[in-house]
C-alpha cells in the first residue's frame, strides 16, 4: 500500500473571535485548496477563563457543517431549531447549518478549555438542505485499543468498528487517536481523500518530517499513514475526506460556491428571511 508523506505543516496564528474569544486560527482562507473539503480549524487550549468566557453569541451560518469536539472543558450551546444543552469532556457538537441557522456557544469557566472547532465545506447540492444538528457524548464514542494507541472513532470507521457518526454530505473520518511513547498507529484511507492531523501534544515523525505538538499536518495522497510517537507520546485529531473541487466564496459565517450567492444569504440576513426551516 502506497504510504502518505508528510507535505506540509500549518501552525496558524492568534486571533480573537466571537465576543473576544482568544484562539488559535490554525486553518482559514489560505488554506482552503491544499485542504479541501477542510475549511477552518480553530484550536483553544486556555487555563484563563478571561481568554474564552465571552463566547460566541447568537452568530448565523449557512452552506458549511461545524464540528466542535471538547477535550476538556465546558460549553452551553443553543440554536434556532431549538436544541440547547452543554458540551463537556469528550464530547462533539456535529452541526449541519444548511440553508441557515443561528446559534450561540458560551464557554463556562473551567480548569482547562482544551478542544478545537472544524468548519466541514458542504456540496454545492447539499448547500441549502435542511439544517441539522447532533450531540455526540464521550459515552456514544466507540475506542479501539491498537497494541501501541487508543483510538476514539468519533466519525467515518476504523479497524472496522462505526463511530458515532458517519458523515451525511461528506463523508468524513475523524479520530482522536492517543499514541503512547515510541509507539506507532496505521491508519488506511481511501487513496485520494484529503488527509490531515492536528497534533494536540507531545512530538513524532511520520515519513516526510517531524511533527510536534499545536499544528496541522498535510499529508500526501496515499492508502495509509503511519505515525510514529516521540518519547512524550502525542495525541492527534485525524481528519479524513474527499475533496469537493468546487469553488468556495466564503464571507463571514456564510460558505457559498458563488459572489451571488453570498450576497443573497447577507440579503436574507438583514430582511429575515434567512431561517428558512420551521
Amino acid at each position: 500500500m502506497g504510504e502518505r508523506k508528510l507535505i506540509k505543516t500549518v501552525r496558524g496564528s492568534d486571533a480573537v473571535d466571537g465576543a473576544g474569544v482568544r484562539l488559535v486560527r490554525v486553518l482559514g482562507h489560505d488554506t482552503v485548496t491544499d485542504f479541501d473539503p477542510f475549511l477552518m480549524l480553530d484550536a483553544f487550549d486556555s487555563r484563563d477563563p478571561k481568554d474564552y468566557i465571552k463566547g460566541f453569541p447568537w452568530h448565523p451560518h449557512r452552506g458549511i457543517e461545524t464540528v466542535t469536539y471538547l477535550i476538556e472543558g465546558r460549553i452551553e450551546h443553543g440554536d434556532s431549531l431549538g436544541n440547547s444543552g452543554v458540551i463537556g469532556n469528550g464530547d462533539c457538537q456535529w452541526m449541519t447549518a444548511g440553508s441557515g441557522i443561528i446559534h450561540q456557544e458560551m464557554p463556562k469557566e473551567a480548569e482547562r478549555m482544551l478542544g478545537l472547532q472544524l468548519w466541514l465545506n458542504l456540496p454545492a447540492k447539499d448547500k441549502m438542505t435542511e439544517p441539522k444538528y447532533r450531540d455526540i457524548t464521550s459515552a456514544m464514542v466507540p475506542k479501539v485499543e491498537e497494541p501501541d494507541a487508543t483510538v476514539s472513532v468519533i466519525s467515518g470507521t476504523f479497524r472496522g468498528v462505526e463511530g458515532a457518526i458517519q458523515g451525511d454530505y461528506v463523508k468524513t473520518l475523524m479520530l482522536d487517536a492517543d499514541i503512547r511513547p515510541g509507539g506507532s498507529l496505521k491508519v488506511e484511507v481511501p487513496q485520494r481523500n484529503t488527509l490531515f492531523f492536528y497534533m494536540v501534544k507531545g512530538s513524532g515523525s511520520m515519513d516526510g518530517g517531524e511533527i510536534t505538538a499545536k499544528s496541522a499536518n498535510l499529508t500526501s495522497e496515499g492508502e495509509v499513514v503511519n505515525l510514529t510517537a516521540g518519547s512524550e507520546g502525542l495525541r492527534a485529531i485525524i481528519f479524513s475526506g474527499a475533496p469537493l473541487k468546487e469553488p468556495v466564496a466564503w464571507g463571514g459565517p456564510i460558505v457559498m460556491n458563488t459572489r451571488e450567492e453570498l450576497d443573497k444569504a447577507f440579503s436574507e440576513l438583514r430582511d429575515g428571511s434567512f431561517i428558512r426551516h420551521k
